[in-house]
Formats: C-alpha cells, structure tokens, sequence
C-alpha cells in the first residue's frame, strides 16, 4: 500500500508541474479598453522590423540580440508568400525558410513577435510578395474580391496558419499579432477604377480567412493616417505608418477605433528604401531619435521600419514605378540606413535609440553582441570565362511565331534570350515597346545597343544584314511591389517587336536561362581560350575561379569595374550588380564561405572590360553613383 501511495505522490506531484509549467509557458495578449494588454497589464510595443529571409538563418540570434540589446521587446517580420510556395502547391518551410525557427529564436532571445503575412506585403520583394504564376491563373485579379485569387490567398493562409498555429502567445509561443494585408488603403486610392465597396469586401474577406484558419491573437491593419478610409476593416485594430504628429494619429484610430486607443505607428522609418541609378537616401539619427522619444513620452507604440534590413538575395528585390521611369528597381542590399547596417554592426543611429529607449523603460539592457568577423580576399583568380551565347546552347530553347514573355514561358526569374534570324535585310528603328525590363541588342553575337526601361529607352537604330541573326537578351529586374502597376508584372518581351511599321513575326526562338539555384560548377560549355578572351569584350560572359582560405568571415565584393549582372558564391545567387551605382559591392555572409576551397561565378551581360581577377573588401560602398 505504502509503494502504491508513494507511486501516486510522485504522479501526482509530476502533473502538478506540468500544470504549473503549462501556466507560466501560456499566455494572452489583447487590445481592451483603449490599451495592449499583456496578460492583464498595459503594455507598449516596442518592435523593430527584421525580414527573416534577407538575413542568413545563422545570424537570426546575433541580429535578434542586436534588438533586444537595443532595447525593444518585440521583433516584427513580414512572411512572403512566393518565398515558400516555390512553384503551384510546392511549399518550403526548411532551412533557410524555416519560419518556425525563426519565431522560437527570437522567443528564446526573450522578444514577442508580430507576423505581417499580407497577402500583399509590398517591401521592396518580388512582385510585394505574390507568387509570378499566379499571373497564369484563367481569371484571377490580383488583389481584388475575386474568387480565383480567394482560393490562391486561402491556400497560403493555411499553410501559414499550420507553421504558426502552436507559437501564438497563447500557446506558450511569442506571437501577439497578426497584420491582415498591407497598406490597403494606398490601393484603394490608386485603383479607383473599382468599387469602394468591392475594395471592402475584399480586405474584410482577407480577415476573415485569417480568423477562419484559428488564429487567436489580436489583428490589425497598416495604412497612412490619411488612407484609414480604405484600409481599415472591422475586427481589427487600425495602426499608422510614417505618422510623426500624435495628434493626427489619435485622430485618425478614434475615428475608426470606437473613439479610443491604442495607437501605434506600424511603421516607424528610421532609414528609407534605394534604388538604382538614384542617390542612396540617409535619414538623420537625431531626427530619429526625438522622435522616438516624443512616442515613448506619450504612450504610443511603434515598430522601426527598418531596424536591420539585410540583403535582397537572389532574384527577390522587387521594383517601384514613377512618372518619370517605367521602373526603379531595388537595390541587393536592403541597408535601408537602418540601426543595424546590412551586416549587422551597430551604427551611431542605434547607439543614440538605445540611450533613448533605456531611458525612459529604465531597464538593464544586455551588452551589444561583438559584429560578425570581416575578412578581405585579395585577387580572386577567374580562369575560366564563357561565351554566355555558348552556354545558351545547350539550355532550353522555345519557338513561337512572337515573342513570349517569361510568364508564357513558364519562367519566373533570370533571363531569356530572344533570337530571330532574317533571310532578307532590315534597317529602321527597333521598337520594344514593351520591354520588360533590360535588354542588350546583338546581330551575330556583336552588340549593337541596348535598350532600358529605367531610361524609358524602348527604341534604338538599327540594321540587320542578309541571312544574320538578331538576338535581344533580357532580364527581369523585379516585378513591381507597389501601386496599381502590380496587376501589370508580366516580364520579358510582352508586345510586338517592330522594325520601322513592321511588327516582326515567325520563326522567333525564346532559351530560358532562369540560373538554377545552386549554379555552381556545372557549366558545360567550353570556356574560351586564354589567348581569345579579348574576343569577349562587349559580350556577355559568365566568369569562374575558385579560391582558398584559411579563416572565413563576413565581406563584400567589389564590382566598381564591372557592368551589370549577378554572382554566385559557392552556388548561392548572392545578387544584382550594376555599374552605376550607388551600390558598388555586394555583401557575402561568411556562413556561406568555406574553409578551403570555394567556388565564384560572376555574370556580366554587359562586359565592357574583360576582367582576370575580383577582390573583396571589409567595408561597403553603398552610396556611389555613377553616370551611364
């Protein structure tokens, strides 16, 4: 009997701590009463943007450490939707795109976390976002109160829903809100084509998918004070961006908030986007800095828009439009002046928050972690360089009457080589109205021009001889992220081509070269020879070399010198180059450096100097223009 007792004493005092370890791990956030609650206590959010994609998954904890010791409590990071739907019904949720981890590193770092799924979530990324091939569905109207499109934005929310689902905060996990899509109202006023009331139905409709998968936290909308109107929704808390005069910003949530708190700034800009062949923008730290401390003075929450920006890695840098270029694409680097430069070093803007932010919460903060190690690499060696009309030999090649542009190619990214070969002779004005968006011009693999949609450049001289080829290769910069342009995101060759009145038809032939992604050595064709690299100048050329270290760490490689293209890192695409700046290297985590031996490949569809050798350096050159 005495065993039996004692065997249900030691049962009894297990579950009781499993009960009482239940109760300290769950929680509850609300918005009641005017106010954030954090388990039944106000509580002000003090959030710091961090995209959890731009930024190795390695140097999650260090960028997150950076916070904390910054002194905020919560980090916020949008979700991108074509990030992990990598093609239809093909999701990634591992490795580097493994949210879960994410969301559990910063809990562990002692942050709560506010997702921002969108949908849309415009950033700067691909397309704000959306998977390209959605622009193939029969029917489907982006962003619209279109069931086509429902159906798509349902699926993702679920998928989302299932990786989160158990993090929310009152599951034990960090999650305290959820954003139900992004700056709508902006929408609202650039598509006035639509119905106010069909815009409602639509965002209402996001919202309700969100609530409908099980999420349990607390929802709210992000828009300029002014565009309340069209953005806000019903179940969900309206919150300003960019809205530095209180007054305004109280106005404007009591209007559609039942008259009451709380008020947050969901974007608060400490730096500012970039794009190229335009000056790199620097916002002051002390302007910065007041401001910070007037929110802090009068109750008001807020989220640093960006805090650490990070790296546009690969083909995800999106584009914005204006009345003066068809096309401004982003940077690689998304520095964005933010505290926490695209490395992850503290910055003098960071060092005077903090002082701000310590001061009025009165808490210890945790010493700021050291910066990742900068190595330099001097003279890389490029001993292989290939003719890239040779390499687009043996890719696959699409023939068709017109040209077709990447979506009708079933291609999201990269390039395509748009070739056609004329029996007869034609001269007068090329016309590619509708190039989307670089191209170089060639006959007979001679360059002859090229032509820009950031110049508004559609048009060009030119004469093609008897029986020779013209051949266009054109890259897709990035889709457009913001405004009425995004349901116009069609890339490649997308109208007739012309000569003079004559629309050129028959016989084109389209090669898809997206760049896998991991292009490492596996270029087939046969580099050219040593003593005919000459021949390349003006060419576009895919160079290789391979390099040894001793000791790995953080650089960044110098392109001044070269002209416009991409470069792979031991198989990883770490970005777009282009000689005008203002962005002048690109950064290469070290994670992705190896002792020993390591591979780089640099492409330059422009290769105005046939080059031998690249170098990094330990400190980046971000803010140099170059005239064209």
């Amino acid at each position: 009997m005495k065993i039996y007792s004692k065997y249900l004493y030691v049962i009894i005092f297990v579950l009781s701590i499993n009960s009482i370890f239940s109760q300290i791990q769950k929680g509850k956030f609300e918005i009641k009463d005017g106010h954030f609650l954090l388990n039944g206590k106000e509580f002000m959010i003090h959030s710091g943007e961090l995209h959890y994609p731009r930024v190795p998954s390695e140097y999650w904890k260090h960028r997150l450490q950076m916070m904390k010791a910054m002194g905020l409590n919560t980090v916020t990071t949008y979700v991108f939707w074509n990030y992990h739907e990598e093609s239809p019904g093909k999701w990634n949720f591992s490795g580097e795109k493994d949210l879960r981890k994410f969301i559990k590193t910063a809990q562990e770092v002692g942050l709560y976390v506010i997702i921002r799924p969108g949908p849309y979530v415009c950033a700067e990324w691909e397309f704000g976002g959306y998977p390209w091939w959605l622009q193939n569905i029969k029917g489907l109207k982006i962003r619209e109160d279109n069931e086509p499109f429902l159906a798509e934005t349902k699926k993702y929310i679920t998928q989302l829903y299932d990786q989160i689902k158990d993090l929310q905060i009152n599951d034990g996990g960090p999650v305290i809100m959820v954003q139900a899509e992004n700056e709508f109202g902006s929408f609202v006023v650039q598509r006035k084509d639509i119905p106010l009331a069909s815009h409602r139905n639509y965002n209402a409709k996001i919202v309700k998918q969100l609530k409908e998968t099980g999420l349990k936290v607390p929802m709210f909308t992000s828009d300029g004070s002014s565009l309340f109107e069209g953005g806000s929704v019903e179940g969900a808390l309206p919150t300003a961006n960019g809205e530095d005069n209180i007054e305004n910003l109280k106005k404007a949530v009591n209007k559609y908030n039942n008259n009451q708190g709380p008020y947050m700034v969901a974007e608060f800009y400490p730096g500012w986007l970039s794009h190229w062949a335009e000056k790199f923008p620097r916002v002051d730290a002390g302007a910065v800095a007041r401001q910070t401390d007037k929110y802090l003075k009068n109750n008001v929450s807020f989220n640093y828009y960006m805090v650490h920006g990070g790296t546009n890695f690969g083909f995800t840098s999106g584009a914005n439009y204006d009345k003066n270029h068809d096309i401004q694409p982003d940077l690689t680097s998304y520095d964005y002046d933010a505290p926490i430069t695209e490395a992850g070093w503290r910055t003098p803007k960071y060092d005077s928050l903090r002082t701000v932010i310590s001061k009025h919460t009165k808490a210890k903060l945790p010493e700021v972690p050291a910066p990742i190690k900068v190595i330099d690499i001097k003279n890389i060696k490029l001993n292989k360089l290939y003719n890239f009309f040779n390499y687009a030999e043996g890719q696959e090649v699409v023939k068709s009457d017109t040209p077709k542009s990447f979506e009708d190619l079933n291609q999201g990214h990269g390039y395509v080589l748009y070739r056609r070969h004329f029996n007869q002779p034609a001269s007068g004005t090329l016309d590619l109205s509708g190039l989307r968006d670089f191209a170089t011009i060639y006959i007979n693999g001679e360059k002859v021009g090229e032509l820009n949609r950031y110049y508004n450049q559609y048009t060009m001289p030119i004469d093609i001889p008897f029986n020779s080829t013209l051949e266009i290769l054109v890259e897709n910069w990035g889709r457009i992220n913001y405004g009425a342009r995004i349901n116009e995101n069609t890339k490649g060759i997308i109208s007739p081509v012309k000569i003079g009145d004559t629309e050129i038809t028959g016989n084109w032939e389209m090669t898809k070269l997206p760049f896998p992604d991991q292009f490492s050595s596996t270029i087939k064709t046969k580099p050219v020879d040593t003593g005919k690299l000459a021949q390349l100048k003006d060419v576009p050329t895919l160079y290789q070399g391979e390099f040894e270290l001793s000791e790995v760490g953080d650089t960044f490689i110098d392109m001044k010198d070269w002209g416009k293209g991409v470069i792979f890192i031991n198989g990883k695409n770490i970005g777009r180059f282009w000689k005008v700046g203002p962005q002048q290297t690109l950064y290469i985590p070290g994670v992705w450096l190896k002792k020993g031996k390591n591979e780089i490949i640099i492409f330059d569809q422009l290769n105005q100097k046939v080059q031998t050798t690249v170098s990094t350096v330990k400190i980046p050159v971000l803010d140099q223009l170059v005239k064209p």
